[in-house]
């Protein structure tokens, strides 16, 4: 229906403009007149044609945008179940928080992608590597740790400079377990920080978070971070090349590594660089 009314304009414009053009031509005896005013005619037919058929594409071009973006709110009104639709708002809900994560720059990875972009990551890095680790029992006893520890091992064998902060309390250096983890690593050329929790920073100046500190995250080459959320979710982490979020990890990994102590080894044993210069001197 639309089409033919459309279509039907036009014809009308046409043999209005036609009209006038034999009224003046055959009947008025003015042919100079009529031959303008069937020239202007046709010319203002196609005219409106064309500015019809733009408003149409135009309101078509629209009408799809809206229903793409209202979509999602459509599909939710559409369910008439009161417990679905409250299920489907906490979706959207979750779905929000997702798209304002990946609005900042940062694109959120399950616990298995973590990994495996952490190896990645450091599998490319050229300069340096910083990473900030909570530690506790069983530490290096997932497989995806252990490969990614693999991954340290040979970014270390082309050069790159690993630091990792292991973050602990003041009674956990002397366990054995923890002695475990950490040794091999400052054998394995790792430079090896020790931090203690009650001595880290209170605020990280990492703004837009919606979880507290989780003091896991890793550097590389200045260029990429990925970190670890503090409270469960969906998403086990996330992961950012933005020039300012990873401005922003650098200065709260500064601030980290300002608070903690150098580790050292001796007599087999993990101790703090400073206990080391003070007993030789």
């Amino acid at each position: 229906m639309k089409i033919k009314t459309h279509n039907m304009a036009i014809f009308i414009e046409f043999v209005t403009g036609s009209g006038l053009a034999v009224l003046f031509h055959w009947v008025l005896h003015y042919k100079e007149a009529a031959y303008i005013i069937f020239g202007v005619g046709v010319l203002l037919s196609l005219a409106t044609y064309l500015i019809r058929e733009e408003m149409e594409t135009t309101r078509e071009g629209l009408l799809d945008q809206y229903r793409q973006a209202h979509e999602t709110t459509f599909a939710i009104a559409g369910i008439t179940d009161p417990e679905c639709q409250s299920k489907a708002h906490e979706l959207m809900a979750g779905t929000m928080k997702t798209i304002k994560l990946l609005q900042q720059g940062y694109v959120p990875l399950e616990e298995t992608e973590f990994y495996l972009e952490g190896a990645r990551q450091i599998e490319h890095a050229t300069r340096q590597v910083s990473a900030v680790d909570p530690l506790t029992d069983g530490w290096d006893s997932r497989g995806a740790l252990l490969n990614f520890y693999q991954a340290n091992l040979r970014a270390l064998q082309r050069g790159v400079k690993v630091t990792r902060t292991f973050v602990i309390n003041h009674d956990d250096i002397e366990n054995d377990s923890i002695q475990k983890i950490i040794l091999p690593q400052l054998r394995d050329g790792i430079a090896v920080r020790i931090a203690f929790r009650d001595e880290l920073p209170t605020t990280s100046g990492i703004t837009g978070r919606d979880t507290n500190n989780s003091f896991d995250f890793a550097i590389y080459d200045d260029k990429v971070v990925i970190d670890v959320f503090a409270q469960p979710g969906k998403y086990f982490g996330r992961k950012t090349s933005q020039l300012d979020e990873v401005a922003k990890y650098l200065n709260f990994c500064t601030l980290v590594e300002h608070s903690s102590h150098l580790a050292a080894i001796k007599d087999d044993r993990v101790v703090l660089a400073s206990e080391t210069l003070a007993a030789n001197s």
